[in-house]
């Protein structure tokens, strides 16, 4: 049978890791790497049988593809301390594991999203992310954030919910989404992404339709219609920041340095989710 090891990065996730290491019992390793979390998260994850590694973060995307490089099999299933899967998963993964065929590098799975005081409607559409891979095949990508794992190789679809236990706080989300818009800064510096203007005056709108018309969240009421207007304020600051930041080019050093210092009181939760599509 093929080994299984589960990695979790953490810091300061007392709120979640319970349920998160719990719905990982049936992995053949635990393995969390923090990034210095104040809280008892350490303690909590050794006393669960986990083996736990402390190092500074690197960055969002950094920090996962050092968590999955510490762990000791081949087969990795990655998640973020805020998410679990649901139950029933574990026999599936399993199943799977064992049954895969050989060119078969990764597998997707579905994340429902908690939208500050409720769960994503079912009939909306969900996230599909790569969670299961082979990491000899797939590594996660270097963007500083919405990091994704790429898989050289199939990549299967698994009918099974990842669940994602988010920002409940409405101004925490804003606060993220203003943080990942000036982490964007430095790549699109380096893609030169033309018609700045062009994309904060209408990007915002497009996202805002997409996500609450296009994508079925307005199913989920006011908590819907308020999270497509996070992601459309984040689309917002992501061009008008660019835009601003090429008027005075001297500013770009800014991004950076507020990325560090935000580590501490912002970067906590380190959610970000692992590839997700928005803040």
């Amino acid at each position: 049978p093929r080994l299984l090891s589960a990695v979790v990065t953490t810091h300061n996730s007392m709120a979640t890791l319970g349920v998160c290491l719990d719905s990982l019992a049936f992995c053949d390793e635990i393995l969390v790497l923090d990034s210095g979390s104040a809280d008892a998260t350490v303690d909590f994850a050794r006393e669960r049988g986990a083996c736990v590694f402390i190092e500074p973060f690197r960055g969002y995307a950094a920090q996962k593809q050092r968590a999955v490089d510490l762990a000791s099999n081949d087969w990795v299933l990655l998640l973020d301390s805020d998410e679990w899967l649901e139950a029933g998963a574990s026999a599936v993964l399993r199943a799977t594991l064992e049954d895969m065929a050989g060119d078969v590098a990764g597998f997707s799975l579905r994340r429902r999203e908690w939208l500050f005081w409720r769960w994503q409607h079912p009939r909306s559409r969900h996230n599909r992310y790569v969670r299961l891979f082979d990491r000899r095949r797939a590594r996660l990508s270097h963007h500083a954030v919405h990091e994704t794992v790429i898989a050289e190789g199939r990549v299967i679809a698994l009918p099974v919910l990842l669940m994602h236990r988010g920002d409940a706080d409405i101004a925490a989300k804003i606060d993220k989404a203003n943080r990942y818009s000036s982490l964007q800064q430095p790549d699109i510096a380096r893609r030169d992404v033309r018609g700045l203007q062009w994309r904060m005056l209408l990007y915002p709108h497009v996202a805002f339709l997409r996500y609450y018309l296009l994508r079925g969240h307005w199913r989920e009421g006011w908590a819907g219609f308020v999270a497509a207007r996070v992601h459309a304020f984040y689309a917002f600051a992501k061009y008008a920041k660019a835009y601003g930041n090429r008027q005075q080019p001297d500013s770009m050093a800014c991004p950076t340095a507020a990325c560090g210092a935000s580590h501490s009181a912002g970067a906590a939760r380190h959610s970000g989710t692992l590839d997700s599509p928005h803040p």
